[in-house]
């Protein structure tokens, strides 16, 4: 006799879930003629612009959302509260078995927290990852979710060491590898033939930086943030400085009165897809970030990373000479970014897993519930 259906709430609103979803999501479809599972995507609506948003369940061939609440451009409490309210009318019409939550931003906090309420289990993909600083909002995010969380998916064993470091019961912990691995395995090949985006910018290989900066503790303190551009800036002498500029980080830049000077020696352009991410990710001479995400799509695209930050939750990148911390100042961020290009490194190391975490959390998840 056929098991009873498995409904599974997936709860995304941001760029980096919108990814990681779309790989637990094909998960589920190729395993629904042997497993009954039934998907539910419900979208925050965090990311709300299109170039944030819509583009991404477009190229990765994913379904679009069955719901979208349309919380966001708030602060990150009443974002927070707003998703929680939201959250609660689709999760009590559809009654999941589970919900599937991602990472550490304001969406995942409001999922686990709303499936608490509703005493509905939940499951986090990328748990146990520690920045150690509580000043970060997502690593508060990142702590309460994985003392929420029924099921514990770590990436890495050193996030799966901190776990039990914090006493969380062995029997909800999970290693499964890295599922933004399995993403870029899946979809580098269709970035290599579909994406346009060298062309269009009239970019050469290796001959450009790549920038993001977007996280809130970079962007909210004008004077750290006026350091990291102008430190950026300084690199446009000997090779252009690309980045896809975060609408909030484009708000604030010109709030503070810096956008016009900057933009005379940064090429600032729209936000783009994963997959012209994606290529501009390993066509960079380097790149210089302050997310997590792109961190790792670095080092699996064999392209030298610099921080901008004073901390990762991504330990081991730093600890295998990866990545790079560079301190937060106009001086420091050329001098590590030119001193570290030549670097010798070791690209064959194997940190993330075999590109199936996504298959064995939808299995774990199945037994579970079955």
């Amino acid at each position: 006799m056929r098991a009873s259906k498995i409904k599974i709430a997936t709860i995304v609103g941001a760029r980096p879930q919108f990814i990681k979803a779309a790989m637990t999501s094909l998960a589920i479809e190729k395993m629904k003629a042997a497993l009954p599972l039934e998907e539910v995507i419900i979208h925050t609506g965090q990311h709300f612009d299109k170039n944030m948003s819509d583009i991404f369940f477009e190229e990765l061939s994913i379904k679009k959302p069955d719901y979208n609440l349309g919380v966001g451009g708030l602060s990150a409490s009443k974002m927070t509260g707003r998703m929680i309210e939201a959250l609660e009318e689709p999760l009590l019409i559809e009654k999941p078995d589970l919900v599937l939550v991602f990472g550490d931003t304001n969406s995942t906090l409001a999922g686990a927290l709303t499936a608490s309420k509703l005493l509905i289990p939940c499951a986090h993909v990328e748990a146990g990852l520690r920045s150690f600083n509580r000043s970060m909002p997502e690593e508060i995010n990142r702590v309460a979710v994985d003392h929420l969380a029924e099921w514990l998916f770590a990436p890495t064993e050193a996030s799966l060491r901190q776990l039990k470091n914090e006493g969380i019961d062995d029997k909800r912990l999970f290693l499964t590898g890295d599922i933004m691995a399995d993403a870029l395995y899946h979809y580098e090949k269709k970035a290599d033939e579909q994406s346009s985006v060298m062309t269009t910018l009239g970019l050469k290989k290796k001959n450009y930086i790549l920038a993001t900066v977007h996280r809130q503790e970079n962007t909210d303190n004008q004077s750290i943030l006026e350091e990291i551009m102008e430190g950026l800036a300084s690199l446009s002498s000997e090779m252009e400085v690309i980045m896809p500029i975060h609408p909030r980080s484009l708000k604030l830049l010109t709030q503070y009165g810096l956008i016009d000077s900057l933009q005379r020696k940064i090429r600032f352009v729209n936000p783009v897809g994963y997959l012209d991410m994606l290529a501009l990710q390993k066509n960079a001479i380097a790149i210089a970030t302050d997310s997590g995400g792109v961190q790792k799509e670095a080092y699996l695209l064999k392209t030298p990373c610099f921080t901008l930050r004073t901390e990762t939750e991504w330990v081991e990148l730093i600890k295998e000479g990866f990545n790079e911390l560079v301190p937060l100042s106009r001086e420091a961020i050329p001098i590590a970014i030119r001193r570290g290009i030549g670097k010798e490194r070791d690209w064959s190391k194997n940190l993330y897993g075999d590109g199936k975490a996504a298959g064995k959390i939808i299995e774990i998840l199945s037994a579970k519930k079955s």
